[in-house]
């Protein structure tokens, strides 16, 4: 007879891969096969170590400028966008270069530009310094864009003109924060112009509905994600606010602190959209070397997103 613990496992699904990131990735590992190594990428393609070691394995090289980028070699841009002056260095160098920014993060940039170009001043709700925000806010000439980061920001927000405003936003934020933040914008500028369809992906939205389900059943939450990514901290902070307070960011099975989970009887567990299944199915199987492990799945709904691959990778 075993003298483990009994722990019942619930995994929210969806959970793990966006379609973004897996084109992200496929883009990195096709430009191999096409090109052969090395092949150059400005900044993590997607924000998870896991992956990126893999991917730099294989034969990828991860840089944070394009200055660290040799001539005649191709170049790959994030999943988080970059600045329109970053494909525009690359042209000038006549470096061939393939955007792996995730369409929905492209989405927003054209929204960003349409605002624009219809003499707007716009608000860009998102976080100062992540990947996504450089990029968005780099898709117009400096001055055009304001960032809220907070409610606090939307409060006390001084504009020109308070009837010639739109407003765009980072696409893995927390829902209710972002909703806070739109309601304090839109009752101080009844003007203000919205996005044509909501702003935070589909993925953010259907993770974090989703870890609100399992986090009313478990005693804690694991979250694989990395300390960078935006949409794993997320799930954290919704977790918590739905009533379980141990919910905790790890990266990988062995960062677990298993004291934390002590006298638990239910563990929820979910992965930020940057994280592979591979380290969901590592922290279960360290799960089982210390307890007598039972597992089901909470789903919310089924995605079945995919995105076109850039033309130069089509086959």
């Amino acid at each position: 007879m075993s003298d483990k613990a009994d722990l019942r496992i619930i995994l929210a699904n969806p959970r793990g891969f966006c379609a973004g990131v897996d084109r992200a990735i496929e883009i990195v590992e096709k430009a191999l096969v096409k090109y052969g190594a090395p092949v150059y990428v400005r900044h993590e393609i997607v924000h998870n170590k896991f992956v990126v070691d893999r991917l730099r394995d294989m034969g990828a090289v991860f840089v944070d400028e394009l200055d660290s980028v040799p001539d005649g070699v191709p170049v790959i841009f994030s999943a988080h966008g970059v600045p329109k002056s970053v494909p525009e260095a690359a042209e000038s160098r006549q470096l061939e270069y393939l955007d792996a920014t995730c369409p929905l993060v492209s989405k927003v940039h054209r929204g960003a530009e349409r605002h624009h170009a219809d003499g707007k001043h716009i608000l860009l709700i998102g976080h100062a310094g992540h990947p996504e925000v450089i990029g968005t806010m780099g898709q117009l000439p400096p001055g055009s864009m304001t960032l809220i980061e907070t409610e606090q920001d939307a409060e006390n927000l001084q504009v020109e003109n308070p009837e010639n405003l739109a407003f765009v936003t980072q696409t893995t934020l927390s829902l209710d924060d972002t909703a806070k933040i739109i309601s304090i914008l839109q009752s101080r500028f009844p003007a203000i112009e919205v996005p044509k369809k909501e702003d935070i992906c589909y993925a953010t939205t259907n993770r974090q509905h989703a870890v609100k389900l399992i986090a009313t059943d478990a005693d804690a939450i694991l979250v694989l994600g990395a300390p960078n990514s935006s949409n794993s901290n997320r799930l954290v902070e919704v977790a918590k606010r739905e009533g379980c307070d141990r919910s905790v960011l790890v990266e990988r099975a062995k960062d677990i602190d298993w004291s934390k989970l002590d006298g638990i009887s239910t563990l929820g567990i979910t992965a930020g959209a940057s994280a592979p299944e591979i380290l969901v199915e590592e922290v279960i199987d360290a799960c089982r070397e210390r307890y007598n492990v039972t597992v089901e799945t909470l789903t919310l709904t089924n995605e079945n997103v995919t995105f076109k691959l850039p033309r130069q990778l089509a086959s």
